[in-house]
């Protein structure tokens, strides 16, 4: 087997490849606290596409995607969370978490 280039392991489970263990774990935790009802609507890997002046830069995939609740449990009191498990952040990583960010405000973009 070859070592990945950022030293990560890639792991599947429930037949669901995941590009390291520690982003399996985290989509572990993200069941669970959507089998809870704190978290709706998870989605793996959604993808949002780049515009400039109409122009398609790149399309920024995120590792999940979930509507979170506060402690009023309503819509009104939900944000929708993209959330990227990184152990290493690349340059073209950054260009395109700081594109997507500036394109999309109405969502809140968080690092794990």
């Amino acid at each position: 087997m070859r070592l990945s280039k950022y030293k990560n392991v890639p792991t599947i489970v429930d037949g669901i490849r995941f590009a390291s263990q520690a982003e399996a774990k985290r989509d572990a935790e993200l069941k669970l606290l959507h089998l809870a009802g704190k978290i709706r609507l998870l989605q793996r890997q959604p993808r949002f596409p780049l515009f400039v002046n109409s122009v398609k830069i790149c399309t920024y995939v995120g590792d999940w995607q979930y509507l979170e609740f506060d402690q009023t449990q309503t819509v009104a009191g939900s944000t929708m969370v993209v959330e990227d498990r990184k152990g290493v952040q690349t340059p073209a990583f950054k260009l395109k978490w700081k594109l997507a960010k500036a394109l999309y405000p109405e969502i809140e973009w968080r690092l794990s």
